[in-house]
């Protein structure tokens, strides 16, 4: 069976060639945790198998990962067995036997959608963008039961979107993932013709971009942790959610480096850390070591970890290593496990700052956390940085997209001029 799973790897051209033999590797461990009674794979054996990865010590993350994909590439696409419930059609309009109870149609549909991206360990921001078109999808189909829906209702809400909405090529191709991920995985339908849907026009905009002055004067309007948090942005080029995403052990005083751990792409860069905000990084660290060690006095202190390393290591998140750099006010409630824990502080304060900065900075450009990016990575360009260099620090897999900041950099006035300065 290993055999013809191998040939089917080969075949599809999914997997690099190296990779497959880790990939039957997952498959076996797999199988002979299941007594290799392949003829009855059901999802709460990949999820068990999946559980005892994540509690063993010796399975790193990404392993953890890949045995994932491995498993359901294995049962889905060569063994061709749905790893969630098909929805039937009595299961959607509650014409079971007397003794079942079959669930709303359309909750149940987010409920196995919700089990299914989480069976894929899929981040929860993707968990939650999803969801939010599924809510959508929902609306727009009215009173229409989910066993009635087809592709084409898929292609003209999408249509629907691009014309009447006028959202962005994006924004249509964020609603176009989620709901194919509900068709293919949760409804186990697939969508024919996907050229007769209305593509939303692609832009090229060019990124809003402050001079040296213009961030002096931003920095100036800015106080606390806000403050450190833009000059962090701007002097690392990173991204909103990956400077929120910092922890304790991303800093790295004794080499001068701030970690970004699973940026954009599940990438992880290191970059060096700008010595005007080292002392104040340094205080401000000793002031959130301070509010972790009253968390832990009244009994509480944890953090979520990523991809389940509180089963792995339980007592890590408490440790002070795994502590938001950037931790919120106030204790709240883990929305995946249900624990009392202190989140990073979330993005839309560090927006509100940012926007009543502006106003005080007195600017006349939509500047928002992410103009500081675009600023850092324009004027590495201006100080004649290599443009490869700065798409490493920017953690951009395609030069193209970094190529966008050379129809922003200033050019030196000898270089160019207007016509009507020499009439």
């Amino acid at each position: 069976m290993l055999s013809e799973f191998e040939t089917f790897l080969s075949k599809s051209g999914r997997i690099p060639e190296n990779k497959i033999k880790y990939y039957l590797y997952w498959v076996q461990r797999f199988l002979k945790f299941c007594t290799y009674q392949s003829d009855n794979i059901n999802t709460e054996q990949v999820k068990q198998f999946l559980d005892s990865l994540e509690a063993d010590k010796n399975v790193a993350d990404w392993q953890v990962k890949q045995a994932a994909d491995a498993v359901i590439t294995y049962v889905e696409q060569f063994l061709k067995k749905p790893l969630r419930p098909t929805v039937t059609k009595e299961e959607c309009t509650g014409s079971g036997t007397a003794n079942e109870k079959p669930p709303s149609s359309w909750r149940y549909i987010i409920d196995e959608t919700r089990n299914t991206i989480r069976l894929r360990h899929y981040s929860l921001s993707t968990e939650k963008t999803y969801l939010g078109w599924l809510t959508r999808f929902i609306a727009y189909m009215k009173d229409r039961e989910p066993s009635v829906i087809d592709g084409n209702d898929i292609k003209k809400y999408l249509t629907r979107l691009a014309v009447h909405d006028r959202v962005s090529a994006s924004t249509q191709n964020q609603a176009f993932n989620a709901l194919l991920f509900l068709c293919r995985h949760v409804l186990h339908r697939e969508i024919d013709n996907l050229d007769a849907v209305v593509r939303a026009k692609q832009r090229i905009h060019l990124p809003v971009v402050l001079s040296k002055e213009e961030v002096k004067r931003l920095f100036s309007s800015l106080e606390g942790q806000y403050l450190l948090m833009a000059q962090i942005m701007y002097g690392c080029g990173l991204r909103l959610a990956e400077c929120l995403r910092l922890r304790v052990q991303d800093v790295d005083f004794e080499n001068d480096l701030i970690i970004v751990r699973s940026g954009k792409g599940d990438k992880d860069r290191s970059l060096m850390m700008p010595e005007t905000i080292r002392k104040s990084l340094e205080q401000h660290l000793a002031a959130v070591k301070d509010i972790h060690k009253q968390d832990i006095s009244i009994g509480h202190g944890e953090v979520s970890l990523p991809h389940a390393l509180d089963k792995k290591y339980p007592g890590a998140p408490k440790e002070w290593v795994w502590q938001w750099v950037f931790p919120a006010q106030k204790l709240s409630v883990d929305p995946q496990s249900g624990k009392i824990m202190r989140w990073h502080v979330h993005p839309s304060l560090i927006q509100r700052a940012m926007k009543e900065a502006v106003g005080k900075a007195d600017l006349t450009k939509m500047a928002s956390c992410h103009t500081l990016r675009h600023s850092f990575a324009t004027h590495m360009l201006e100080a004649g940085h290599n443009i490869r260099i700065i798409q490493e620090l920017l953690g951009h897999k395609h030069v193209n997209t970094t190529m966008i900041y050379t129809h922003v950099i200033r050019k030196k006035p000898f270089e160019f001029m207007s016509p009507l300065d020499n009439l």
